[in-house]
């Protein structure tokens, strides 16, 4: 099996195709199953966020069926989406999830958001009964490193969100956010992460808007703001110099007459909306109103890019140490891949072991109990001396991908890389290391 990862995200689409393949977080477990269904797919999960949608799977054949399931599954043209496409296998898989984990391939390098998203997408793939070994083992990996990135260099120091991206962006158009007038449309992290940030700039009247009542009431009361019921939020908008939205909407909630509107209300006082969301919530022609200021996601790149030139020396620190990790990773994978050759190459020297126990036993004559159990004390110690340096070649070879001489030395000994099938019970009693059943059978040829 092969890993591969294929995916589109903000360095390689824009925004209006992001969009169109955004999965919410109700969708993710059934999309992923659907995944898990094509054909060549032996594990997969799937990371959806305002950023990425990406695809990571165990692969028989091919990876390129994937793309395919891409562009039937949210019935885009292939020749549209395809140029957008980017794909990983094997090394390049590792590196670049590991990347993705630690937020060295964020729009803000250094965010703290992505190990969470990737973690919850784990989760959902794990419930769906997506993942086994081979993910299981990588993921846990890739969130170790992560934290390893995190608490050994600076990437995370003053950590920087695409929310408070977005304050800093209102802060520079206003000057000031002293008294100015908030609407949270969403109640998720984001909006949260948004909603601190505001407050420590001195944001006054904060206005929550959510489709679950609940969530909405939580977050008013965390920052003593208002509630405005969803229904009336158009209603309550033009009370709001600045909107931040992020919903999970599949259709734009704020469209050009509703901006018109707005702007009738507050009189043309200017309005500043930003649009976190994917897909977006802000329709882009209410940025064609003379007042109206519109930046979705895409738009906060300047100023993310500001804050990746600070962060440059750090990430190159970052970089190395994935690099580091990546290599890891692999090398114990592949020695975890050479157990069967190992297991393979003990029965085998088990069976010459007893074979010629077999041959020699009419010479041996009547043998004590103990004395049959110093014959095979004797006998398995010669063989583990043996055994020990081709063992140890093998691991070798494994460790550093060597295949042409792991295959000379699995060739050498007539044993295969695959897994055996699991010995009956009575092949179980004869199991290497077994030292009273092998006393049996000395007895027993007594």
């Amino acid at each position: 099996m092969t890993l591969t990862l294929i995916g589109v995200n903000h360095k390689t689409a824009p925004i209006a195709l992001r969009e169109r393949i955004a999965i919410g977080h109700e969708e993710l477990a059934d999309t992923t199953r659907a995944l898990a269904a094509v054909p060549g797919v032996q594990e997969c999960m799937i990371v959806s966020t305002c950023n990425r949608v990406e695809l990571i799977a165990m692969v028989d054949g091919p990876g390129a069926q994937l793309a395919g399931f891409l562009s039937d599954h949210f019935a885009i043209d292939a020749a549209t989406l395809g140029p957008h496409i980017y794909e990983h296998r094997g090394h390049a898989a590792v590196s670049h999830l590991f990347r993705v984990a630690a937020s060295l391939d964020s729009m803000v390098v250094g965010e703290p958001q992505i190990l969470g998203q990737v973690k919850e997408a784990f989760a959902v793939a794990r419930a769906a009964g997506t993942v086994s070994a081979q993910l299981e083992h990588l993921l846990q990996s890739a969130f170790a490193t992560a934290k390893k990135a995190r608490s050994e260099t600076g990437i995370g120091a003053s950590s920087v969100s695409i929310a408070s991206v977005a304050v800093d962006l209102a802060r520079k158009i206003f000057g000031s956010l002293q008294g100015r007038t908030v609407f949270l449309v969403g109640a998720g992290k984001m909006s949260g992460l948004a909603a601190r940030h505001l407050v420590q700039q001195g944001a006054g009247a904060i206005l929550v808007s959510n489709r679950t009542a609940e969530r909405a009431r939580h977050m008013a009361a965390e920052f003593d703001g208002r509630i405005i019921p969803f229904e009336q939020l158009h209603d309550a908008a033009s009370e709001a110099d600045i909107v931040i939205s992020s919903t999970g909407a599949p259709h734009p909630i704020f469209r050009r007459e509703h901006g018109q509107a707005f702007l009738h209300r507050r009189r043309n006082r200017p309005m500043f909306f930003i649009d976190i969301a994917v897909p977006r919530d802000v329709d882009p022609e209410m940025n064609k109103l003379d007042g109206i200021f519109v930046y979705d996601i895409d738009d906060l790149q300047q100023v993310a890019t500001a804050h990746m030139e600070a962060r440059s020396r750090e990430a190159i620190d970052a970089e190395a140490l994935i690099a580091q990790e990546v290599e890891h990773f692999e090398q114990r994978q592949r020695t975890v891949n050479v157990a069967p050759a190992i297991v393979a190459l003990q029965r085998r020297a088990e069976a010459i072991r007893q074979g010629e126990l077999d041959r020699i036993q009419p010479r041996l004559g009547s043998l004590t109990p103990e004395q049959a159990a110093a014959v095979e004390a004797l006998t398995r110690g010669l063989v583990n001396k043996f055994l020990h340096p081709s063992m140890q070649a093998i691991k070798q070879a494994a460790r550093e991908g060597d295949s042409v001489r792991l295959d000379a030395l699995c060739d050498a000994w007539s044993v295969s890389r695959e897994p055996e099938p699991a010995p009956d019970p009575v092949e179980k009693t004869s199991a290497p290391g077994n030292a009273a059943a092998s006393e049996t059978r000395v007895e027993a040829r007594r």
